[in-house]
């Protein structure tokens, strides 16, 4: 894919992950973070910019992708997530979908159809979002085996999945409950969600329910790149107009663009994969607090020192962070 593979030394060099959590545990250079990402994939694409930056930091050395699950019901999330891992050379990446009752069912609006594109153009082994394993099932097997306080799950999407697997029994993986069994084996929650100091943001207010739910009960640390710091940050025009014919990345971009952001996409969910990996700093100051989510989906904000909860602040302008982002999506798979 793409252009070059010369980036500059702010994106490449290895960060603390914990730069911004309450230093249970920190990532070093040999050490890559153990990710599962959580996607809606479908009523927006910045989710294949996430999925491309994600993709990128596994081939820098700086994560393992452990799983990427649908929080979407909708059949063509999947298939084209299973695109995108298939082209970065990961074909087999599980992959997880919601079975529980309820939540939404959102696809691409665009026309013509960018999530038709990648399934009509490129191989995938799964066709439809309802065939992948049931994700509270494939959540409760990864976080069973895992190392404890180990894993690091990103959300930029819907928070079904997240309720779901905190209102999970004890299995034949493991006897704990969902809560118990989150509170021991993840190390933090990092989601694009909520709009601050207080707002009604898509991903909290889609299945709000569900965000009601999650993001009063979660156990664990919760870093949230908030609706305000992707807004300002556009990215995807370089990718667009790249040369290379056989490119999802690319394709996506270039045919959703000009239908309705010719500059640039915004970059909620890319924001949220780079501090997943890769800490906040030196991208984005923080602030700690606690989330307060209503039953409606809206929330509010409430600062304390030793509150539970992280905000992402904005530190470096907006053109620096597009610009680094950018250089991940221009970035060829390994190899190629």
């Amino acid at each position: 894919m793409k252009t070059a593979r010369v980036i500059s030394l702010l994106v490449l060099a290895p960060l603390v992950l914990g730069a911004c959590s309450n230093g249970k545990k920190a990532a070093s250079a040999t050490e890559p973070v153990n990710l599962i990402f959580d996607t809606d994939l479908g009523p927006d694409y910045d989710d294949v910019g996430a999925m491309a930056v994600m993709h990128a930091l596994a081939d820098s050395g700086l994560v393992n992708i452990m799983a990427v699950a649908s929080s979407n019901h909708n059949e063509q999330v999947l298939p084209c997530a299973d695109v995108i891992n298939t082209y970065y050379g990961r074909p087999d990446i599980p992959l997880g979908a919601p079975k529980s009752e309820g939540g939404v069912s959102d696809g691409d609006s665009h026309n013509p159809s960018w999530a038709q594109l990648l399934t009509d153009k490129y191989p995938h082994r799964i066709q439809a979002t309802s065939e992948a394993e049931d994700a509270v099932t494939l959540y409760r097997r990864l976080l069973s085996k895992a190392d404890d306080h180990s894993i690091v799950i990103c959300t930029v999407g819907f928070f079904t999945n997240m309720r779901d697997l905190l209102q999970s029994e004890g299995d034949e993986y493991s006897p704990l409950d969902g809560r118990q069994l989150v509170g021991q084996k993840v190390l933090r929650l990092v989601s694009m969600a909520g709009g601050f100091p207080e707002g009604r943001e898509f991903n909290v207010w889609k299945d709000a329910a569900a965000s009601y739910d999650a993001l009063n009960e979660w156990p664990t640390e919760i870093i949230f790149s908030g609706w305000e710091i992707g807004e300002t940050i556009r990215t995807g025009l370089k990718v667009s107009q790249v040369a290379d014919t056989m490119n999802p990345i690319k394709d996506v971009y270039a045919l959703a663009l000009p239908q309705d952001n010719p500059e640039g996409r915004q970059s909620w969910d890319l924001t949220a994969v780079l501090v997943a990996v890769k800490g906040a700093q030196p991208y984005f100051d923080t602030e700690r607090g606690t989330i307060r989510v209503a039953e409606d989906g809206s929330n509010t904000w409430e600062p304390s020192a030793d509150g539970p909860h992280v905000r992402l602040l904005p530190r470096q302008t907006p053109e620096t962070i597009v610009a680094i982002l950018d250089n991940y999506l221009l970035l060829p798979p390994r190899g190629k």
